[in-house]
């Protein structure tokens, strides 16, 4: 008898396909629908209100149906299924499963541009809300393509530079909203991604856009599946692929523009809906550009009318866009372990920039000067109404107000500076930092849970709920990546789902109308405004005591980037040791947080500039660290408070600005 007839057989199991995956969604927005209807005016008068305004009985509710309800529905089809076709298309040309229009930035480069042109040029949006958008999501992509054109379009780098890009539009989006807030504060809502329609104009305006963009990628088929291929394999056959990625990713951009100009930013649609359809067994393009714009409209319809069930029991409102970026954020952590993203290797130790300095000493007595100086010009001079001038030492009405700011601001930059330090050596990846890694992040998702869920938070409070959220988010790191060894392309590409969960919690707490909200705005801008000599005093002992916990950690700091073997190998309790570093990084990062918000970049800079000077043992290392983050930040409170007097950038985001420039360098040496 054949073994095979003796083996157990498995139990049957339906196979997963596309059809199977959209028809159970499909009728759960069917049954959705009809369940408001039917707590409505009845299943028959509201599918009339489809097609009429009202008749005679229950008029209100009919036209509620007519304008705003079936409105609503028709755009959640439309804007789902066209943030899912722009995905793949992206996806197809970049050959990267986590490229979106989120994820490459196109979406806030478009939003950026809608707030600029609103605030500056109003005239342009009466040419074409998309053509604006357009262009903004065309900026940003072109960004992405300068970052990763020298690397092949290598599918980490085109992430990474679209995070930069990113956090790059996003912080000038908070600088137009810190000095518009009334004439902004509309596009709140509407910039999370709102489905809320008022008549049937946005889905007249969005359907023949989107009708066109379906039928140029219907033309393109064949062109884009031979992108499949290698690089030779598609040269082979006379493609020009220099024009057939300009092709696919600007009709991508056309389709996220004219989506973005009408219902703002929808999280992760466009990077679900590829990915699922392709786990369901789609792996022909054309099977993928139907089944994924059909899931897409699906999925977003599905979550608009479960959002719009529940809305009614929550305290505030929360916008669809924002509901999907938070249930994209798990997804993108769930696929992180399964890309190919290269070898499994441990990490090679990050090498120093610049020659080392003969008398590292000296050089940190140098630089502890020019802090000193640096801090008595912030203190001592600045604009005033009769323009530029000197403070004597001896007015304490001016002093008492720019005295607290800048020793504020020394302090979290040795903060940030030295808990990027332990970061990099610790997982020897250069591009590592709180910023990037989502531990800011993490630490800011708990710090506007407690402002909004506690009554009356202490800061000893706050600093509890930001080091627990920094441990939370490094612990989803090192369960993700112990694995792969700490490869550094999946820590930044968890660093990266991380960041845009957070990016949802902020879209919904500043979306909700809470008063408290404009309190958030400052501190997630990074204002040192609001700080006292008290709290300066806090933060200045806390940076202090850290540093001096973190002095006797060098041996480990010098001997970890080796790797686990060689470590053990030495004497190193590994467990211990990984532990306690990114404990500490956890206190530093939650101490720093709750002064300068979360997206400062000094984390990943003032290393880089410590050993770009010349200090390469961890000593030094985190010494000048310190010296240069204290540096970056007082320099940076000093600029946003001349910068654009009497308004005022906050010192966060002056060093986002300047981190972010330095990020975009460091991808050419990833």
């Amino acid at each position: 008898m054949p073994p095979d007839v003796l083996a157990p057989r498995r139990p049957w199991r339906p196979r997963l396909t596309p059809r199977r995956l959209c028809l159970p969604l499909a009728l759960g927005v069917l049954a959705l629908g009809i369940h408001h209807l039917l707590a409505g005016p009845g299943l028959v008068t509201g599918l009339a209100a489809l097609f009429r305004a009202s008749v005679p009985a229950e008029a209100t509710a009919t036209l509620v149906l007519h304008y705003a309800w079936w409105p609503r529905l028709a755009m959640a089809l439309l804007a789902g299924g066209g943030l899912a076709l722009a995905g793949v298309l992206m996806q197809q040309v970049l050959r990267n499963p986590l490229a979106a229009p989120t994820t490459l930035g196109v979406a806030s480069g478009a939003n950026l541009a809608l707030m600029a042109a609103t605030l500056m040029a109003p005239g342009l949006l009466g040419l074409g809300r998309e053509w604006v958008a357009l262009a903004g999501g065309g900026m940003a992509m072109g960004l992405v393509f300068a970052l990763a054109w020298r690397r092949g379009l290598a599918p980490v780098v085109v992430v990474l530079g679209g995070l930069v890009a990113n956090l790059y539009f996003g912080a000038l989006s908070m600088v137009l909203l810190l000095f518009h807030q009334e004439e902004l504060k509309g596009l709140l809502i509407w910039g999370a991604g709102s489905l809320s329609q008022n008549g049937w104009q946005d889905a007249a305006f969005l359907a023949p856009r989107l009708a066109l963009g379906a039928l140029a990628a219907a033309w393109l088929l064949r062109p884009l599946a031979v992108l499949e291929l290698d690089e030779a394999g598609a040269r082979s056959l006379g493609v020009s692929l220099k024009h057939l990625r300009l092709a696919g990713l600007g009709l991508a951009v056309f389709l996220t523009g004219c989506v973005v100009s009408v219902v703002g930013i929808i999280g992760f649609i466009g990077l679900a809906a590829p990915n699922i359809v392709r786990l369901a067994g789609a792996r022909r393009l054309g099977a993928r550009l139907a089944w994924s714009t059909l899931l897409g409209a699906l999925l977003l319809a599905t979550t608009d009318l479960l959002l719009q069930r529940v809305s009614g029991h929550l305290p505030t409102l929360i916008p669809t866009g924002a509901t999907t970026a938070a249930l994209g954020a798990p997804l993108l952590l769930w696929l992180i372990p399964r890309l190919r993203l290269g070898g499994e290797a441990p990490p090679r130790e990050a090498r120093a920039l610049g020659r080392r300095h003969p008398s590292p000493g000296r050089l940190a007595s140098g630089l502890a000067l020019g802090l000193l100086g640096l801090a008595g010009v912030a203190v001592l001079a600045g604009q005033g109404p009769d323009g530029w001038q000197w403070v004597a030492p001896s007015n304490w009405h001016v002093l008492q107000w720019r005295a607290p700011r800048a020793l504020a601001a020394a302090g979290c930059g040795v903060m940030l500076a030295i808990a990027g330090t332990l970061i990099q050596r610790l997982t020897a990846n250069p591009m590592a930092s709180p910023e990037v890694l989502g531990i800011s992040g993490g630490s800011a998702i708990a710090l506007m849970g407690a402002i909004f869920l506690l009554p009356a938070p202490s800061n000893l409070t706050l600093v509890a709920a930001g080091t627990l959220g920094a441990l939370a988010s490094l612990a989803v790191l090192v369960g993700l990546n112990r694995q792969s060894g700490f490869q550094p392309e999946r820590l930044l590409l968890t660093g990266v789902a991380i960041t845009a969960l957070f990016e949802a919690v902020k879209a919904v707490v500043l979306a909700g109308g809470d008063p408290r909200g404009q309190q958030v705005i400052a501190w997630l801008s990074g204002s040192t405004y609001y700080v006292d000599l008290t709290s300066a005093l806090v933060v200045s002992v806390a940076a202090l005591l850290l540093a001096l916990v973190a002095a006797p950690l060098t041996r480990w700091l010098d001997i970890l980037p080796l790797g686990g073997a060689t470590a053990t190998a030495l004497g190193v309790p590994l467990a211990r040791s990984r532990l306690v570093l990114l404990l500490l990084v956890a206190l530093l990062t939650a101490g720093a947080t709750l002064v300068v918000g979360p997206l400062s970049f000094v984390g990943l800079l003032a290393p880089h500039l410590a050993r770009l000077l010349g200090f390469s043992r961890a000593g030094a290392h985190l010494l000048g660290a310190a010296l240069a983050g204290a540096l970056l930040m007082v320099l940076a409170d000093w600029l946003g408070r001349q910068w654009l007097f009497p308004e005022e950038i906050p010192a966060g985001l002056v060093a986002s600005l300047l981190g972010g420039a330095y990020f975009m360098w460091g991808l050419r040496r990833l």
